[in-house]
C-alpha cells in the first residue's frame, strides 16, 4: 500500500512542479513513546501515531485531469493514513498496558504461590520522629509472612528518611524499622500484584534508658559485713565476731573496732560465761583472798567478766586502731591441709594491717599484756602476778590462739549455721 501512495504521490509532485504551484506537506511522523515507569501506581503510559497528515495545495486553473489524480492520491493518502494510524494504535495498546503495570515493578514477573506469573510491587515509606524530623540510617527490614516467601531484605534510610524495596513479590509482609535509642515498629500488610505500596510515613518513638551504677564504699561494705559478723555463732550459740569468712574483706574503721568489741563485751553470752567461771572457781575456791558466800561468788564474777571486757577492748580495739592493725582472723579456707596449718599458727603472731598487708601483730600481742597489768589491780593480793608471770601468761597466751586458729579454720565454720557464703580468696 505504501508503495502505491509513494507513486500516486510522486505524479502529484511532478504535477505541481510543472505547475509551479506551491504545496506543502508534514511528512508523517511516527512516534512511539517508550513506556517509562511512573512513581505512582495509578500513572499511564502513551504510545501511538503523533503528527500524521498531509496538505496540499494548488493553483487555481489546472487540468481537471491533474486535479482528479490530485483527488484520487488524496484519498488514497488518506485511507492509508488512517490505516497506518489504526495499526500503530493497536500495537501501542497491546504493549502500554503491561508496560504500565510493570513499570512499578520494573517490568519484571515472578512465580506466585500457586506458579503463576505475577507482577512484583515497591513498598516504600518514610521514617521520621514525632516531631517531623527525618531519620537517616533507621534500619528497614521486609520479611514475607506467606507461604514460599522470600529471604528477608533490609536497607537504611537515605538522608531524606526514605526506603524503597522494589520487585517485591506480592504477598503478606512484615516491616521492622528500628534505630539505637528508638522504639521498634512493625508493619504488616498484604501487597498486591504490580502494586506501589505506599507505607506512608512512620514515626519511631524515643526510648529512654538511663545506667544506674551504685557503688559502695569500702567504709560501707565494711558496715555491711561488720553486720554479717555479728550474727555468726557456733552452734546458734557462742559469739564468733572476731573472725571473718570475707576474701580480702576491706580493713575496719576506728569506729567499727569499737563497735565490734563492745558488742563482744555486752553479748548475752559472754556474762552467762563469766558467771560459769566463777562457779567454777568458787567451788575450788580459786582466788581464796575473795572469800566464799555471795560476797566472793561476787567478787569473782566480776574478776572473771573484766577479764573478759579488758581483753576484748584492749586487743580487740584501743591497740588495732593505734597500730592500725585488723584484729579479726582471716579465715583461709583453701590449700593443702599443711599450708592451712601453717596459716592458722602464722596468725597468732601476725595480722593484717590496715593497709592490706601482713604485721607483726603488736596490737594483739601488747593488748594481752595490757590485759593482764590491768588484772593486778582487782585480783587479790596473794594472786596478783609479776611482771615474770605476766609475760609468761601471755606466752601461753598466744599458743591458746594458736590452737583457737586451727579450730576456727577446720571445725568452727562447719559448726556456725549463719556463715555468709562468698567466693573463694585469692592465692
Amino acid at each position: 500500500m505504501w508503495l502505491w501512495v509513494h507513486l500516486l504521490w510522486f505524479h502529484c509532485s511532478s504535477y505541481i512542479d510543472s505547475r509551479k504551484c506551491s504545496s506543502k506537506s508534514n511528512t508523517d511522523v511516527l512516534r512511539r513513546v517508550s513506556p517509562l515507569p511512573g512513581y505512582l501506581p495509578d500513572s499511564k503510559q502513551r504510545a501511538g501515531l503523533i503528527g500524521i497528515g498531509a496538505n496540499l495545495k494548488r493553483k487555481p486553473g489546472g487540468s481537471r485531469l491533474v486535479a482528479v489524480q490530485s483527488g484520487v492520491a488524496l484519498i488514497l493518502l488518506m485511507l492509508s493514513g488512517c490505516g497506518a494510524r489504526a495499526w500503530c494504535q493497536a500495537q501501542a495498546q497491546g504493549s502500554s498496558v503491561p508496560a504500565a503495570d510493570g513499570a512499578a515493578a520494573g517490568g519484571a514477573q515472578v512465580k506466585g504461590p500457586a506458579g503463576e506469573e505475577v507482577l512484583p510491587g515497591n513498598i516504600r515509606g518514610v521514617v521520621e520522629s514525632k516531631d517531623g524530623e527525618l531519620y537517616e540510617g533507621a534500619s528497614v527490614t521486609l520479611t514475607g509472612t506467606g507461604p514460599a516467601a522470600p529471604p528477608a531484605r533490609s536497607q537504611e534510610t537515605d538522608s531524606d528518611g526514605v526506603f524503597n524495596f522494589i520487585d517485591v513479590p506480592p504477598g503478606a509482609f512484615k516491616l521492622t524499622i528500628s534505630s539505637k535509642g528508638f522504639g521498634t515498629q512493625t508493619i504488616s500488610d498484604v501487597l498486591h500484584p504490580g502494586e506501589d505500596y505506599d507505607a506512608q510515613t512512620i514515626v519511631l518513638p524515643v526510648t529512654y534508658t538511663s545506667e544506674v551504677r551504685v557503688t559502695a564504699t569500702p567504709q560501707d561494705i565494711a558496715v555491711e559485713q561488720l553486720h554479717e559478723e555479728e550474727q555468726q555463732r557456733v552452734l546458734g550459740v557462742i559469739p564468733n565476731f572476731f573472725v571473718t569468712y570475707v576474701p580480702n574483706a576491706p580493713a575496719l574503721t576506728t569506729r567499727q573496732k569499737y563497735a565490734l568489741a563492745w558488742r563482744s563485751s555486752i553479748d548475752w553470752f559472754t556474762w552467762v560465761e563469766a558467771g560459769a567461771f566463777a562457779g567454777m572457781e568458787q567451788a575450788d575456791n580459786t582466788f581464796s583472798g575473795y572469800g566464799q558466800g555471795t560476797q566472793g561468788y561476787a567478787k569473782r564474777y566480776g574478776a572473771s567478766y573484766a577479764d573478759s571486757f579488758f581483753g576484748a577492748m584492749l586487743g580487740g580495739a584501743v591497740f588495732p586502731a593505734l597500730f592500725k592493725q585488723d584484729p579479726r582472723y582471716f579465715y583461709k579456707g583453701t590449700g593443702t591441709i599443711h599450708s592451712r596449718t601453717v596459716y592458722a599458727i602464722e596468725n597468732a603472731v601476725i595480722c593484717k594491717g590496715d593497709n592490706g598487708r601482713w604485721q607483726f601483730d603488736y596490737s594483739g600481742i601488747l593488748g594481752s599484756l595490757a590485759a593482764g597489768g590491768v588484772s593486778n589491780l582487782y585480783y587479790p593480793a596473794g594472786s596478783r602476778d609479776g611482771a615474770g608471770l605476766t609475760l609468761e601468761e601471755t606466752g601461753l597466751g598466744i599458743a591458746g590462739n594458736a590452737v583457737a586458729n586451727l579450730f576456727q579454720e577446720f571445725l568452727v565454720r562447719k559448726l556456725t549455721p549463719k556463715v555468709p557464703h562468698y567466693a573463694a580468696p585469692n592465692q
